[in-house]
């Protein structure tokens, strides 16, 4: 039996992490945090019986406490309620899938009670890579990538030498605007930004899958989990997202994983790495499919991903910038409060006005967000 914490648990990543639980009978939910949807987590609450809960929004908190009254669980709230299901003492591994920098210090402080991470907070990452990979060294824990993208690299290392990578091929779908110019893309309302022509995600992360941000978190991201300078991660755009990356070797080897789009093979892989499980789902047909084609993403439409490549060579707390305006920008624009192009224009505003600070704690980490947040706000 392992016993797992899921953070963010009522999001897409998390209930396929339940749907995972359902399946398998070794499986065991003992902590679980989600923001403010109650009326989700106290049917799991129900159903999966976990010792912890964390609600992150503490009014909500206090509902959840009334209506769960009935049931031996603990009932907490904030960031310290956060900490304490990520810590959870009986806890083996927890599944990271809280969209946002809010999942940086329950992360690192999961690393330091000696549990494994299952990674889906790829702002983690981005953001405080430098940190998060030096935790996981010094506390022998693993990080077990969630994302697609990170997962197939991470198979498609496996019984390789790191050392010999020549590049990774980092694929992309496209999004919804695959073809599109700036100029066609002027007009686009919410409700075309999140008809993603593959997968089925979050809001956030489909509208960051629309304007390719979410490949440009993806490159930031893979720098950092798989030791590799930024310049060598390089994003191909590949339509029917059945490949979903590739690592090629300095003999010109080129090794890919390819499957039907759907998380729960990556998050099952995470779970049970290195053990593969049967999982039930669509299998590829390669004679239906046909054909698989790539193309080069279009930079000069899709900036996003462009800035990305900018702050990750930059580094330091300049990440910190493009991840935190964006995360802003994309609330904006959900709140039909600004239109879709502005969304990396606000991007490219706040790293033209910040000065990069080089090995940022927690502390500044968060204290740069704040000052994004209140730069945006000051003008949109």
């Amino acid at each position: 039996m392992k016993n797992i914490c899921i953070l963010g648990s009522t999001g897409s990543i998390g209930t396929q992490t339940l749907d995972i639980v359902r399946a398998n009978q070794d499986l065991n939910v003992v902590a679980i945090a989600a923001g403010s949807n109650i009326k989700k987590l106290e049917m799991q609450i129900r159903e999966f019986h976990p010792q912890l809960v964390c609600v992150y929004n503490e009014e909500a908190a206090g509902k959840l406490k009334t209506a769960v009254a009935d049931l031996d669980v603990k009932v907490t709230a904030g960031m310290e309620g956060l900490i304490e299901a990520a810590v959870y003492d009986s806890a083996e591994i927890v599944v990271t899938a809280f969209v946002g920098m809010i999942g940086i210090r329950p992360t690192l402080e999961a690393m330091k009670a000696g549990k494994d991470i299952a990674l889906a907070n790829k702002e983690t990452l981005v953001t405080a890579g430098h940190l998060v990979m030096k935790a996981a060294e010094e506390y022998g824990v693993k990080i077990l990538p969630v994302d697609s993208e990170h997962s197939a690299i991470f198979q498609s290392l496996n019984g390789e030498n790191k050392k010999e990578i020549d590049k990774i091929l980092l694929t992309a779908s496209g999004g919804p605007f695959r073809g599109k110019t700036r100029e066609q893309m002027k007009n686009v309302q919410v409700e075309d930004a999140l008809k993603h022509p593959n997968w089925s995600m979050g809001q956030k992360i489909t509208i960051d899958s629309a304007t390719m941000v979410n490949k440009g978190l993806e490159v930031i991201e893979a720098k950092w989990l798989f030791d590799v300078d930024i310049d060598r991660v390089q994003a191909v755009v590949q339509p029917q997202s059945i490949i979903h990356s590739m690592v090629q070797f300095k003999d010109g080897a080129v090794m890919a994983q390819l499957g039907t789009p759907d998380m729960k093979l990556p998050i099952q892989y995470a779970l049970y790495y290195p053990e593969r499980r049967y999982l039930a789902g669509e299998r590829l047909d390669f004679a239906k499919i046909g054909r698989i084609t790539f193309e080069n993403p279009d930079l000069d439409n899709f900036t996003g991903l462009k800035m990305a490549y900018e702050a990750g060579r930059m580094g330091g707390s300049m990440p910190t910038v493009f991840n935190a305006a964006n995360e802003k920008a994309v609330a904006k624009f959900l709140d039909r409060k600004i239109g879709f192009l502005e969304i990396t224009d606000i991007i490219r505003y706040c790293m033209e006005n910040h000065h990069p600070v080089e090995n940022p704690t927690v502390e500044q980490i968060l204290e740069i967000e704040q000052w994004v947040y209140e730069l945006i706000e000051s003008r949109w």
